[in-house]
């Protein structure tokens, strides 16, 4: 098995790389080991693995239900981010890991392809996040994604590894010295570079027994199709779980928007510009926002074939931030293996297994768009036309999710259990 060596040398070698196709710099970096990613990625054609891409919008659904599995709190993650980390983390698993991987995300053999492909497809929305004005977000929707490998300098990573990730998902690797205290500094530039600042820190802080730290970073801004009027934005009551009612800033408007009723539940699908619309789904009165991965493939189903019908629609505003931590959550999902201490990563470096694994997200909606942001770190140490009555409220805990209409991909999901929650400033996990 080849591993690289992450000298002084690769990282002039990947920098003059990254000069040579005009791959810029982290914004606000110094120094060759913050090169971003050689931009080696070639991407792939959707569709030509179509069984692939379903098991990814599958496997972006089971991780969203697992991460909001909790009832009646206010969440925020990003399925889409903590899919890309997993799956740049497969591309070093082996034997009974990768299996356990496979079958509980229902991974196939061309995953990385059906992984680029879908990511390639959403590349045309790509942009600068600092270069947002959150106050005023584009009409054309921004989503911006990222991914990135931190190793020992002068140490050896899988060499087949770092080609995956390269090829199939453009992440650089970043030779660093853990056992320096300016690296959780580096780290977190990264963060904040490709978050545009809206997350400043990773969501796990490296030490001297860190091996390697693998994050991605998912960024979205966009405009509503039609904004709320911030004058109709008024006061009005939402009941809590357990039955208290509070008065929060709600927005009204009468959209036209795809509108459907289920089994327990109602929901709508707002939208933004071209091909994203937030999905709103209010379930039954005295029932929590909480759904499985069957339940929320069945909703989009109904809601994808709805038509457009007119609503008089309120909706709180809110913003919302937190860091999960991730080794329970896919314990329990069934990555006992992979987050545990008999796991196989060989071909990444030898002996290191998973010492944890987090989730830092938040998102703001208000009357002229959303504002949503995600960073999944996972690191490693060596072991050891209706009629116009019809209206919906969201005057109750609610689930959201920011959609790719092309792919069905869940970029941002969470819950409403109260919108006067303050967004919480991002921190580590644990924190």
């Amino acid at each position: 098995m080849k591993h690289r060596r992450t000298d002084a040398v690769q990282t002039r070698r990947d920098a003059t790389a990254s000069a040579a196709v005009g791959v810029p710099t982290a914004r606000g970096s110094s120094g060759p080991d913050r090169q971003r990613a050689p931009a080696a990625r070639a991407a792939v054609e959707r569709g030509l693995h179509p069984e692939a891409e379903a098991a990814v919008r599958r496997a972006s659904l089971r991780l969203g239900a697992a991460l909001t599995a909790a009832r009646n709190a206010d969440q925020v993650t990003s399925p889409l981010g903590a899919l890309y980390a997993l799956s740049m983390l497969r591309a070093g698993a082996g034997t009974t890991t990768a299996k356990e991987l496979d079958t509980v995300l229902g991974l196939t053999d061309e995953h990385h392809a059906a992984m680029n492909a879908l990511l390639a497809s959403v590349q045309q929305f790509d942009g600068d996040p600092g270069a947002v004005d959150e106050d005023d977000p584009p009409r054309t929707p921004l989503l911006h994604l990222a991914g990135a490998v931190f190793v020992p300098a002068g140490g050896t990573t899988g060499e087949a590894f770092l080609e995956v990730l390269a090829r199939q998902y453009g992440a650089g690797v970043h030779p660093v010295d853990f056992a320096d205290p300016s690296t959780a500094a580096r780290v977190d530039d990264w963060v904040s570079a490709e978050t545009g600042g809206r997350i400043t820190k990773a969501p796990l802080q490296p030490g001297p027994a860190t091996t390697l730290s693998l994050l991605t970073a998912v960024y979205f801004a966009a405009a509503w199709d039609e904004p709320f009027d911030a004058v109709a934005t008024g006061d009005r009551p939402f009941t809590l779980s357990g039955g208290p009612t509070v008065d929060v800033p709600t927005m009204h408007s009468s959209p036209t928007v795809r509108y459907a009723r289920g089994k327990g539940w109602s929901g709508i699908d707002l939208p933004y510009g071209e091909g994203f619309f937030l999905r709103l789904v209010l379930p039954a009165e005295g029932s929590a926002p909480a759904w499985d991965e069957q339940q929320l493939a069945g909703i989009a189903d109904v809601l994808d074939a709805a038509a457009p019908v007119p609503v008089d629609l309120a909706l709180p505003t809110w913003s919302h931030g937190s860091t999960q931590d991730l080794m329970g959550v896919l314990g329990a999902l069934g990555l006992a293996e992979t987050v545990g201490p008999g796991a196989d990563f060989r071909a990444i470096q030898p002996g290191t297994t998973l010492s944890g694994g987090a989730q830092t997200a938040d998102i703001t909606v208000a009357e002229k768009g959303t504002i949503a942001a995600a960073v999944t770190q996972f690191a490693m140490v060596t072991s050891a036309p209706v009629p116009p009555e019809l209206s919906i409220a969201f005057d109750r805990p609610f689930g959201y999710q920011v959609v790719h209409e092309e792919t069905g991909l869940p970029v941002i999901m969470g819950t409403v259990a109260d919108p006067r929650a303050a967004r919480r400033p991002a921190g580590r996990a644990g924190s």
